[in-house]
């Protein structure tokens, strides 16, 4: 895996981590909801929802990490299997993000594609960097 993959595998996996720290520990903040153009009149009603989205940011970016340091140590084949599965994870689970929001699940259509466009360009541009 060449060294822009890999930086940018390690810029997707901080970013992952960050929103989950957002989402599982400061959820109740008004700042941090906005940030996450997250509306909720009763935020007790999404918590468990933030909660879950946010450790499983927290496993996919934690993934990212153990597969780059196998990678670093040695273990060439494992660590590029666990980055690229981290990295699709977060690739697909924005893009189901987007998808949601088009379609309105939650709010008026297309209230987060720049939150949508943020988290998928960075595992896109790791995973096209990894193909060649």
């Amino acid at each position: 895996m060449n060294g822009l993959a890999q930086a940018v595998a390690l810029i997707s996996a901080l970013g992952s981590i960050t929103a989950a720290s957002l989402e599982l520990f400061f959820f109740d903040s008004p700042r941090v909801r906005a940030f996450l153009q997250v509306e909720a009149d009763n935020v007790a009603d999404v918590r468990m929802w933030a909660f879950c989205i946010g450790f499983r940011n927290l496993l996919a970016g934690i993934g990212a990490i153990v597969g780059l340091v196998l990678l670093w140590t040695g273990d060439e084949a494992a660590g590029r299997a666990v980055v690229v599965t981290a990295l699709c994870y977060m690739l697909l689970a924005s893009l189901a993000m987007g998808i949601a929001d088009l379609l309105g699940f939650w709010r008026p259509r297309g209230g987060s594609v720049l939150g949508t466009i943020g988290s998928s360009l960075p595992p896109l541009i790791a995973l096209v960097a990894a193909a060649f």
